[in-house]
């Protein structure tokens, strides 16, 4: 996703060496052609002999240096990375006198240009070990997963493949074919092409996305809705869309994802379809504004838009405009959707119609995406706490499974339902408070009737937070008549979405009457934030005592 050093392969990358010489060394010293010739001279050869073919080998080495080119576009391109600050290195299996003396010809590049040389002379075990690309990191002070590694052959892949650095293979104008393993992450023929690479993984500064991107990124994206009259592209700054002939009734709906960092396409759809569906609305479309901090990469906005996009298409939304900036005002990347919906005006679902009397059901469980928040971002410190890995891993997958879309689950229920609301910010206890006073009526909940997921139970215990607090985007609450509410259970059961009646409707005002399973009054907990919050803070406690 970026990159801030780059690592070069010598021979046939900066170079165009002259590889005859080789072919005939190869053949003097009785090397296999299935053999690479160091591991031949380390492997077969006798102590006396192995230090006299080295010497044999460095000076062949050094002649064909000589002889050697510059690659094609290799001076422009170390010039540009320059130019961008960006630390250059150079790894080989050859000797440091033989690429000294290759640097000779080139006309405008010197050894100056490279903070680091790896090469064979070092006591450093040759590619394909990983040991030098990681000994390069190091010396350039970058993570090994932000230095690209580039190399015309197996042993370059293979080496910054098992380092965990980013490789790029670069076929000279070959056929283009990558060896399979380990597979390179990007593939070029030319060198003068490594520049856009780098271009695309280099932190961008403030200010909007370039427009080359940006005309790149939407390029990639079909859209096939006779909805949208102007869809996404360079130089509008509007869509126009055209509800169905029978909907006429427009429903809007913004939303920011603020707590997550991964995933964001995904929690950007979901969570503001959501709110589209408990109106009984089908979401149609979706305006995204991404902000990036300083310093991101074109790479991550790309992979975002990429995830946008996928997400739309399986929600069947239409992603048809927005903005994309790089800010200081935001330190990790933020979402804010923006979605639209439409729906007949006589299934529009307006909360007031809830009556006295009504059930109230609830999907799935309480805290579904506060669960996958906490084990996404907390995985150390829950492990730290006495979780497992393994119930770490369950935990994360609650963003699919149960999920936290609502979007089956209000279909089915849309035409019988007097009033739906998606669980979001506040949990459990704030969405009954916040549906008790859109619909004017009180409500009473029996608390032993609320599902708790078992690994939901565990994260909370650990992290003394109450599960009726916290976040749990995944489950709507729905009121109905007393006569459909069987028939809605039985519904959603058969759809594979558990649902149980926590309790019912009361006389008109506002607030939540809490009782356990004898009927005696029991108090109803109040969450002036989300439980989520309080869970940041003690994981950081945790983290200054890790």
């Amino acid at each position: 996703m970026r990159v801030e050093a780059v690592l070069f392969d010598f021979d046939g990358t900066l170079t165009r060496p002259d590889s005859l010489d080789f072919l005939s060394f190869r053949k003097s010293i009785g090397c296999p052609a299935d053999q690479f010739i160091l591991e031949f001279i380390q492997e077969a050869l006798s102590p006396p002999e192995k230090r006299r073919v080295l010497d044999q080998l460095d000076q062949f080495e050094f002649e064909a240096a000589s002889r050697s080119e510059p690659n094609s576009g290799a001076e422009d391109l170390i010039l540009y990375l320059r130019a961008q600050n960006i630390p250059l290195g150079i790894i080989s299996r050859n000797s440091r006198r033989s690429i000294q003396r290759a640097l000779q010809n080139f006309k405008r590049i010197r050894e100056s240009h490279f903070e680091v040389y790896i090469s064979r002379d070092d006591e450093v075990e040759p590619k394909p070990s990983p040991a030098g690309v990681l000994l390069a990191a190091e010396k350039m002070e970058v993570r090994v997963d932000h230095m690209l590694v580039v190399g015309d052959f197996i042993l370059d892949i293979d080496a910054g493949s098992r380092a965990g650095a980013p490789t790029v293979l670069l076929t000279n104008g070959g056929d283009g074919a990558a060896p399979s393993r380990p597979a390179p992450d990007h593939v070029i023929n030319q060198l003068s092409e490594l520049k856009d690479l780098v271009r695309y993984l280099l932190p961008l500064p403030a200010g909007k996305l370039p427009n080359d991107f940006l005309d790149r990124f939407l390029q990639e994206y079909s859209l096939d809705d006779p909805t949208l009259l102007v869809a996404p592209g360079m130089g509008e700054d509007t869509a126009a869309v055209m509800p169905p002939a029978n909907e006429e009734v427009i429903v809007l709906k913004s939303d920011p994802i603020t707590f997550a960092e991964d995933r964001l396409g995904y929690y950007t759809l979901a969570i503001n379809a959501n709110d589209i569906a408990t109106s009984g609305a089908t979401p149609r479309w979706l305006l995204t504004t991404l902000l990036f901090p300083v310093g991101s990469t074109a790479a991550q906005i790309h992979a975002l838009i990429r995830e946008l996009q996928q997400v739309s298409r399986e929600f069947g939304i239409s992603l048809c405009g927005g903005h994309t900036e790089i800010t200081e005002a935001v330190n990790k990347p933020i979402v804010v959707g923006q979605m639209v919906g439409t729906v007949e005006k006589e299934r529009l679902i307006d909360k007031r119609r809830m009556e006295k009397g009504d059930q109230i059901l609830f999907t799935k469980g309480v805290a579904v995406e506060g669960t996958s928040v906490l084990a996404r971002e907390c995985a150390e410190e829950l492990l730290g706490l006495g979780m497992t890995q393994s119930e770490i891993q369950r935990c994360q997958e609650f963003l699919f499974d149960p999920g936290i879309s609502i979007l089956a689950e209000a279909q089915i229920v849309a035409r019988s339902a007097s009033a739906m609301h998606d669980v979001t910010e506040g949990g459990l206890a704030t969405a009954l408070q916040e549906l008790s006073v859109g619909g004017g009526n009180r409500l009473r909940i029996d608390v032993e009737r609320i599902p708790v997921f078992k690994e939901t139970e565990r994260i909370c215990r650990l992290l003394g937070i109450h599960p009726f607090g916290l976040i749990g985007s995944g489950s709507l609450l729905l009121t109905c008549s007393p006569g459909s509410s069987q028939s809605l259970l039985e519904s959603m059961r058969e759809a594979g979405i558990s649902a149980v009646c926590i309790g019912e409707v009361l006389e008109e005002g506002a607030g939540v009457e809490a009782v356990d399973g004898s009927g005696s009054l029991v108090e109803w907990p109040d969450f002036e934030a989300d439980e989520l919050g309080r869970a940041f803070e003690k994981i950081k406690v945790l983290s200054v005592g890790l």
